[in-house]
């Protein structure tokens, strides 16, 4: 597997789709946001000198002085046409909202949206583990009839000893809530570099990979990989399919350029 570095993880490193602009500044935070409780406001909820709240993005300023195990996803806020729900959420499990809601969502990728509000790590060693070990995969659930693949990426990354990552990490949230306008991205989850070795894990999941590729293009997402590039030592990137076949609840979590069936 290539492993680049010094250049800031694009979503994919085939040819992307082209997109107009989506301010982040056309966006106004909604005091209902469906099937999620935890809304970022803005920029400005991301910690500095305070104790971290787990339900905040991390920061690396500072390495963390014990483990995190509980990191709750980020998961897009969706459009206006929905009615807020009460999903059934674990004890302990509350995801993050994003202030921008999607365009429109087909109706598998709704319950899958609302399946993803109890992802969580299940092990404290998830920078490491395989993807399909790392997370609970065997508690999302499904309606049976649906029949859907996504996509999703993994970014695993060594931190650069000492990087000041507030400029960074403004701008990653700035080019998720844009990735949640221009519409496809479900669930954004990151989690923290160990403390020794500084190694993390990130995920996210994407509706299909052509509007995982049209995020690429879009300039907040730009911005976010200029600043990157003096933000890890290294990284490596995976793609994957998530496979939901009618009948079965659960879904499959498989190698993308081994397994796609053309959903894009």
């Amino acid at each position: 597997m290539e492993t680049p570095n010094n250049t800031y993880p694009a979503l994919d490193f085939d040819e992307s789709s082209s997109s107009d602009a989506s301010p982040l500044s056309s966006a106004v935070p909604s005091p209902s946001l469906s099937l999620v409780s935890t809304p970022i406001t803005s920029v400005s909820d991301l910690p500095r000198e305070i104790k971290r709240d787990p339900h905040n993005p991390p920061v690396f300023d500072k390495q963390p002085t014990e483990p995190i195990f509980y990191l709750p996803p980020l998961l897009s806020s969706l459009p206006h046409t929905y009615s807020p729900q009460t999903p059934t959420v674990t004890k302990g499990r509350v995801p993050r909202a994003s202030i921008n809601r999607l365009p429109d969502i087909d109706p598998p990728s709704l319950s899958l949206h609302k399946a993803l509000h109890n992802f969580t790590p299940v092990t404290e060693d998830y920078a490491i583990t395989p993807y399909v070990d790392a997370f609970n995969w065997d508690e999302i659930e499904l309606p049976e009839e649906d029949e859907r693949e996504w996509y999703s990426i993994t970014f695993r990354s060594i931190r650069r000893q000492g990087s000041d990552s507030g400029p960074l990490d403004a701008a990653d949230l700035l080019a998720q809530e844009e990735a949640v306008q221009g519409g496809g991205l479900i669930l954004y989850w990151c989690g923290t570099p160990h403390p020794e070795t500084r190694r993390n894990l990130a995920t996210c999941i994407w509706e299909s990979r052509a509007l995982a590729l049209a995020a690429i293009a879009r300039p907040r997402h730009i911005q976010a990989m200029r600043l990157a590039a003096e933000s890890y030592e290294s990284y490596e990137i995976d793609r994957w399919t998530l496979r939901k076949t009618a009948g079965s609840t659960r879904l499959e979590i498989l190698p993308y350029n081994c397994c796609s069936r053309g959903s894009e």
